[in-house]
């Protein structure tokens, strides 16, 4: 690790360890290359020249949202009383082939903005014209697991192919590496979307190239009853389907994963396959309640995601997290089935280990340094000298609007709740000249 470039201190951080710790008067030191190099009380800190920050409040890692189509924040509310397969079909998919690349880059903006402001550091994204994607993610300054999405759908003919969109991934990936740009912004995977929109043929494929470069292969899974039929009537289920075929076995992230048999678990835990939890979006669309309870009881890496903010409405992790709560609660008659601690942990820790990441979402040496500040001087807080009480009241009662500041390896990227590299109003203005061309 490079010399200390910069302390922060703060009356309370939490590191989202395995242990949830709660570290009372802390320091967290961040070196020349934007990675941490000491977390832990100030008393015991090593000795630095470098400049000091004191912050209120508490200093935690950035949340990481381990599934979104975050340019779709140009369509936000369009079609939000239907179903899902009647959603995409008829509203969002007609839209979408609408957006050229500089309508992407500004959903993108707009989006990553909102993530900045609710703490969110990294997005996984699956979307198409992504070197728009990136030309905004490295503006704004925040994080993003890129899987160009791969897909045969009415209106997505003029991208090409299913494999001319499959191979100009591996080609960026072979060209550009897996990580890329400063403080390694940038992880490119493959997005292949879902049994549904793609023969089989094209998953197989995806799935032998991704283990080939060690990428992240990001589909979406079961996620509403009746979508994935054909499948179902020739291998049982999709993931009956991706192990029958050997698509299996590398790094692979199944997106919502509701509707699932006891063997599908089975299958998800025997490949270490990880599910993005989607509770807000699954809900609006009525596509039922993952079995969260039961996917972590086996073992099954889990985190959460917004979805689309055209079907969540939102990018607001904090809400993901009550609602997974709430809903595991629900489904078990069980109080204790994803207590406070759990849901910041599937936020935080757990969501970078969905995607096969120890370098995120935890305050740790080596780990990037992705940090939020919080502030708790707030009624949502009643007594923060107070350890579990005070996670509870982060993650029921305090959540989003608590974000004051926010870093991404080590760089400012929110001060006092805005946005350092972009101007907002322009970023709104230009969300909203799209939003405007969708429906001329």
């Amino acid at each position: 690790m490079g010399a200390v470039s910069m302390r922060l201190t703060a009356p309370v951080v939490l590191p989202c360890d395995a242990a949830m710790s709660v570290v009372r008067d802390a320091v967290v030191d961040v070196d020349d290359d934007g990675r941490i190099t000491h977390v832990g009380p100030a008393a015991t800190a090593p000795a630095t020249d470098a400049p000091t920050t004191h912050l209120s409040g508490l200093l935690m890692p950035g949340l990481v949202n381990t599934h979104a189509h975050t340019p779709l924040a140009v369509l936000r509310g369009m079609g939000g009383d239907l179903p899902l397969m009647r959603w995409l079909m008829e509203v969002i998919w007609p839209a979408e082939a609408k957006l050229g690349g500089a309508d992407v880059r500004a959903g993108m903006l707009a989006g990553a903005a909102e993530m900045l402001r609710g703490g969110v550091t990294t997005s996984t994204e699956m979307y198409f014209q992504a070197e728009h994607v990136v030309d905004a993610v490295l503006e704004i300054g925040s994080r993003v697991v890129l899987t160009p999405g791969i897909i045969t759908a009415p209106g997505m003919e003029r991208l090409g192919t299913w494999e001319q969109m499959r191979d100009a991934i591996s080609r960026w990936i072979d060209t550009d590496g897996l990580r890329f740009g400063p403080g390694e912004r940038v992880e490119l995977g493959y997005g292949p979307h879902a049994a549904y929109t793609l023969p089989t043929e094209a998953i197989v494929t995806t799935a032998g190239l991704a283990r080939e470069r060690g990428a992240l292969m990001h589909l979406h899974v079961a996620e509403a009853p009746g979508e994935d039929d054909a499948v179902r009537a020739e291998f049982g289920s999709v993931p009956a389907m991706l192990e029958a075929t050997g698509s299996l076995g590398g790094r692979v992230l199944a997106a919502h994963a509701i509707q699932l048999s006891d063997d599908d678990i089975a299958i998800l835990a025997r490949h270490d396959v990880a599910v993005a939890h989607c509770p807000g979006s699954n809900a609006k669309l009525a596509a039922g309640v993952a079995r969260v309870t039961d996917l972590r009881a086996a073992g099954v890496r889990v985190g959460l995601g917004t979805d689309s903010p055209a079907s969540n409405d939102d990018l607001d992790l904090w809400e993901e997290q009550r609602l997974a709560s709430l809903f595991a609660r629900q489904r078990g008659a069980d109080a204790t089935a994803l207590t406070a601690a759990d849901a910041l942990a599937l936020a935080t820790r757990e969501g970078a280990r969905a995607l096969g990441r120890d370098d995120l979402g935890v305050l740790a040496p080596g780990a990037w340094a992705d940090l939020v500040h919080v502030a708790i001087d707030d009624p949502a807080f009643v007594d923060p000298d107070d350890d579990d009480q005070l996670v509870s009241n982060l993650v029921w009662a305090g959540g989003a609007r608590g974000v004051r500041d926010v870093w991404v390896a080590g760089d400012p990227v929110l001060a006092d709740g805005t946005p350092t590299r972009v101007d907002p109003a322009e970023v709104l203005a230009g969300a909203r000249r799209v939003a405007a061309k969708v429906k001329a």
